[in-house]
């Protein structure tokens, strides 16, 4: 165990943070900690720049996978070339010798340190994440979450898809104008194999939402989704992404925000969007 104190204060509570102390170096930091209110305050600031961190962390990890990515992933062809057959090198054995461990180890906890202090040293992190939700616009991916889940819902419930069937055209024409406000027209996709089957009205972000639902003889399910823009958008590019198995295709036109949401192995949902964008 590395001797912690040959090692600048910052370095051994960082240490303490990350489990890496004996016992012995845990109790004799806890003992300083509890008597020495400049170590407290260090302490603090490098546990909440560690929290800091595993949060933007965790954040990045739940972004949606794109669409293409996972595709690309499926589509990819295994080696033609057993790997046992391919010529391997020889090992190298890189083993370091007790000065360059010693080295190395310090080099981590300065950096560790310095990482942790810088975080910590900044404005609140929490302060800025708070101004910052109370000024931003609406965040576009509450509303895709919900679309995603009733589209879940949709394929566990085929015989229940929608409120006001096909048959009713015009109730459907005027309900949706009504309750979204934005005016509209049902894309015939038939060419496609998709049958139109009638529509929902459901909530995305706390706003309604319209979904025109469709269906092929395969028994899958793509819907439709459109509301009024909260915000001008961007831009009005398709953008495709991927969660779990469903596809989404998102763009924005004339002050209204779409969704086209189906099964993520359709291949040709990004062209599907297109055709609808220009009928809807």
């Amino acid at each position: 165990m590395l001797d912690l104190r040959k090692l600048p204060l910052e370095a051994q509570l960082t240490a303490l943070l990350d489990g890496e102390v004996s016992p012995e170096q845990r109790h004799e930091l806890e003992q300083r900690l509890a008597t020495d209110e400049n170590a407290r305050r260090l302490h603090e600031k490098l546990r909440h720049g560690a929290d800091f961190g595993r949060r933007r962390l965790d954040d990045i990890l739940k972004e949606p996978v794109p669409l293409a990515l996972v595709r690309s992933i499926k589509s990819t062809q295994p080696p033609k070339t057993p790997i046992a057959q391919r010529a391997t090198r020889p090992p190298v054995k890189l083993a370091p010798s007790g000065p360059q461990a010693l080295a190395a180890a310090l080099i981590l906890f300065a950096v560790g340190c310095g990482i942790g202090y810088f975080v910590g040293s900044s404005p609140d992190a929490d302060e800025i994440a708070t101004t910052t939700s109370a000024t931003a616009p609406a965040n576009t991916s509450d509303w895709l979450g919900d679309v995603t889940a009733y589209q879940r819902l949709l394929i566990r419930q085929p015989r229940h898809l929608v409120e006001v069937p096909a048959s009713q055209a015009e109730e459907i024409s005027s309900w949706l104008t009504t309750a979204i406000g934005v005016p509209f027209r049902v894309p015939d996709l038939s060419a496609e194999a998709w049958t139109f089957q009638g529509a929902r009205v459901i909530l995305g972000d706390s706003r309604p939402v319209g979904q025109l639902v469709y269906s092929n003889a395969d028994g899958d399910v793509i819907s439709i989704c459109f509301r009024k823009d909260a915000q001008p958008p961007e831009t009005d590019d398709f953008k495709e992404t991927i969660k779990d198995e469903i596809g989404l295709v998102t763009w924005h036109n004339a002050g209204t925000s779409y969704v086209l949401a189906g099964p993520s192995a359709e291949a040709a949902l990004g062209q599907l969007a297109m055709k609808i964008a220009t009928a809807i």
